[in-house]
């Protein structure tokens, strides 16, 4: 069969960063927008592929098509499948055009697959002409499961697909069973997959080309939190991926060692945390071993307290660069409540062990929580600004909580009237959906006040001293301009929807 995966052309104040994110936003800036590689479409279309499927890959923020060139794409290829990856903001946008191309390619299947449709199947096939819903985040076999059985290859559709049946009426197969083995997958093929769009302008990079994987999935933090939800109560991708699983540490050294025939200079991993343990130290002597240390820069996602002092300096041995913490608030009782299970002083002292083993640690943070006042914000604003004046901190992100169905946190919203509205678009990080003690104008002076430290002359001064090559100039420039962006973004005299 001739199957396409895309993520469809959109209406918005800027770039949409959709694929390979548990969250959504507009990147408003063309300076600093970008799209980030999805890890695991393209390995649904090397599976594909793989197994005698014609695949075409049509990612149109990517390759920056309008809708008429989108159209003439699919006119000129004739598929019998479409499979798009949705989030919460776009949901409706993605509505709208799968009812149109239904009118244009008739005979074309459309699948949507993502963590808003898994919460809310029955939703898409009940106000759009979607033909198939794929429930939970294992998009690779899912979608070939799917595709077999439409082929005729398989007489019974898989657990997780939602449908209607002849009588019209909406059918679902199950939940989202797991159990894969990752290690089954093929090497994603990068060419298929057109990595080079995606490998430049990704402000989390020093180096390019740059690119991803993602050996686990996702998340290997899954306690349950209230209402028996596992993991943090506002990630997104607990919904698609309730249990973690992973691959072998020398699958990901084979996939290192294609990235580097490939010539990529920088890898981000981006399972939700990083592998730990005795995996991770198999995974870095393994680099060590092969000599890839001295050719490719590795970063991660890790938790506060995961790793020893010890295991910091492996990772630096083997030429981690980029660490990314989830800082998301300094007051103890909003970690306990979103279940985050780490404390602050956890924080700083991972920061500071990777800080001494040579790494470059980035943290993320939010605010817009219903419990918080502006003090409380004040006082993560001021650990922000500590942690940049202390050098235990090189990068940071501030956004604001959004509650995406299928999240604890949503459940809670529902349950507790903390909606401001139920509008999916405004879902986007670019206002409060939540009530909070905050109003919008106070809301955005802290996002500011936390970004206002990459300002802070003994910031600016230890970079400078830091600058040993022009790529690290060329960095510290990139980071400058994001910076001024993210301001921009939050300026007072601008409202938060302005673009839309």
């Amino acid at each position: 069969m001739k199957i396409v995966i895309s993520y469809l052309p959109l209406q918005g104040p800027g770039v949409p960063l959709l694929g390979q994110n548990r969250q959504f936003q507009w990147f408003r800036s063309p300076l600093t927008s970008y799209v980030i590689y999805p890890v695991v479409p393209a390995s649904a279309a090397t599976l594909l592929s793989k197994n005698g499927h014609d695949v075409l890959w049509l990612d149109c923020a990517a390759e920056k098509l309008n809708y008429s060139q989108f159209t003439k794409r699919l006119e000129e290829n004739t598929p019998d499948v479409m499979a798009i990856e949705s989030k919460t903001p776009v949901i409706k946008q993605h509505w709208k055009i799968i009812d149109d191309l239904k009118i244009r390619f008739p005979k074309m299947k459309l699948v949507l697959m993502g963590d808003h449709v898994s919460a809310l199947p029955e939703e898409s096939l009940e106000q759009s002409n979607v033909d198939y819903i794929l429930i939970g985040g294992d998009f690779d076999f899912r979608l070939l499961e799917l595709v077999d059985y439409m082929s005729g290859k398989s007489k019974k559709l898989s657990t997780g697909v939602c449908y209607r049946d002849k009588n019209g009426k909406i059918v679902r197969t199950g939940g989202n069973q797991r159990g894969y083995d990752l290690n089954s997958l093929p090497m994603i093929d990068r060419e298929l997959t057109k990595w080079q769009l995606y490998s430049k302008g990704n402000g989390n990079f020093k180096y390019t080309p740059n690119t991803y994987t993602m050996i686990g999935r996702d998340c290997w933090w899954r306690r349950p939190a209230e209402g028996g939800k596992a993991g943090c109560t506002f990630c997104s991708w607990t919904s698609i991926f309730p249990t973690w699983s992973k691959a072998s540490p020398e699958k990901l050294l084979d996939e290192i060692g294609q990235l580097i025939n490939l010539g990529v200079k920088e890898v981000f991993d981006d399972t939700g945390t990083f592998p730990t343990g005795v995996w991770l130290e198999q995974f870095c002597k393994g680099m060590i071993k092969r000599g890839y240390h001295k050719k490719i820069v590795m970063g991660c996602n890790m938790r506060a307290g995961a790793l020893t002092k010890q295991q910091y300096q492996l990772l630096g041995r083997a030429n981690f660069r980029f660490v990314l913490y989830g800082l998301e608030s300094v007051n103890q009782k909003t970690l306990d409540r979103i279940n985050k299970g780490t404390t602050h002083q956890q924080l700083e002292q991972s920061l500071k062990w990777a800080k001494e083993a040579g790494l470059e640690p980035h943290i993320t943070t939010m605010f817009g929580y219903p419990w918080e006042t502006l003090r409380d914000a004040m006082r993560t604003v001021k650990f922000i600004h500590r942690l940049f004046k202390k050098g235990l901190i090189d990068t940071m992100q501030a956004t604001i909580l959004i509650p995406y169905p299928g999240t604890a946190l949503y459940d809670q919203a529902m349950a507790n009237d903390w909606l401001i509205t139920n509008d999916y678009a405004r879902f986007d990080m670019g206002e409060p959906v939540l009530k909070t003690p905050l109003s919008d104008k106070e809301l955005k002076k802290v996002v500011r006040d936390s970004y206002s430290a990459f300002w802070s002359l003994g910031y600016i001064k230890r970079r400078i001293v830091e600058i040993r090559t022009l790529d690290d100039l060329k960095f510290l420039a990139f980071l400058g301009t994001k910076y001024v962006s993210k301001l921009l973004d939050f300026l007072p005299s601008n409202t938060l929807r302005q673009g839309l």
